[in-house]
């Protein structure tokens, strides 16, 4: 016993010192070199998408030198290597600090942009994309975040160089949002809650009148408030698919 136990103890010793001498090596990977040359090896690597050390040269920048000459961009540039990793949580807390930290920076326009990105992009499921699966009941919680970022950044930069491509970007998100709605005001017309139903049909046709559920959305509130006894408020859901659809 004294023997399984004297391996013991080595073999834990030797584990540990493995581990120390692992993260030592981690913590040591980035030289001690002048800020000047670690901000190019950085840039080099996002060049060339090597997003996994770009971060590693730029964390070490951002910790060695917090009010260095490189302090804002190297922040912005974190915010990128992480966003292309799809790390993020980082992305967004980092997002939030340069925001909080710089409020009259030149660039908090791209900030407000990647935010927006970073939300979408955790709104995406690449394995349900890749395999074709309807996600239209999801929780669109980042979505919504995503769509309320993109609408904050033309609000207070509308002119900004990102401005066109958030405006396309929300065209998707309200595609994504008003067919969420109308999964769930269906999902209220399976179970008979014509109530529920006809007030999230209300929501897409308030909020999202320009997108293709909108016709679904009025012949759920003709349905649904027929059948509550409301005859006038079914009229005119009537009324406006008779207006905008020839067919209705």
């Amino acid at each position: 016993m004294a023997k399984q136990r004297s391996v013991w103890l080595t073999l834990t010793l030797a584990l540990a010192l493995a581990a120390t001498g692992c993260s030592s090596t981690k913590k040591d990977a980035v030289p001690d070199e002048p800020p000047e040359v670690l901000y190019q090896d950085a840039q080099a690597r996002l060049q060339a998408g090597n997003f996994i050390r770009a971060a590693e040269l730029l964390e070490a920048m951002d910790s060695r030198y917090p009010f260095g000459a490189y302090s804002n961009q190297v922040q912005l540039d974190l915010i990128y290597a992480y966003y292309k990793q799809d790390d993020t949580a980082r992305a967004l807390a980092n997002i939030d600090r340069f925001i909080r930290l710089n409020p009259n920076h030149p660039s908090v326009d791209y900030a407000q942009y990647m935010r927006g990105l970073t939300n979408m992009a955790t709104d995406y499921n690449f394995f349900q994309e890749l395999m074709n699966i309807d996600r239209t009941d999801r929780d669109p919680a980042y979505a919504r975040q995503a769509f309320a970022d993109f609408r904050q950044l033309l609000r207070q930069y509308p002119d900004s160089v990102y401005a066109a491509d958030a405006r396309a970007r929300m065209i998707s998100l309200k595609n994504r949002l008003s067919k969420y709605d109308l999964a769930v005001a269906q999902f209220y017309m399976k179970r008979g809650a014509w109530l529920a139903a006809a007030n999230r049909a209300k929501q897409i046709v308030e909020s999202y009148p320009d997108t293709d559920t909108l016709r679904p959305a009025l012949e759920i509130m003709a349905e649904a408030y027929n059948t509550l006894g409301l005859t006038q408020m079914a009229n005119n859901a009537k009324a406006v698919l008779r207006a905008n659809y020839s067919a209705g």
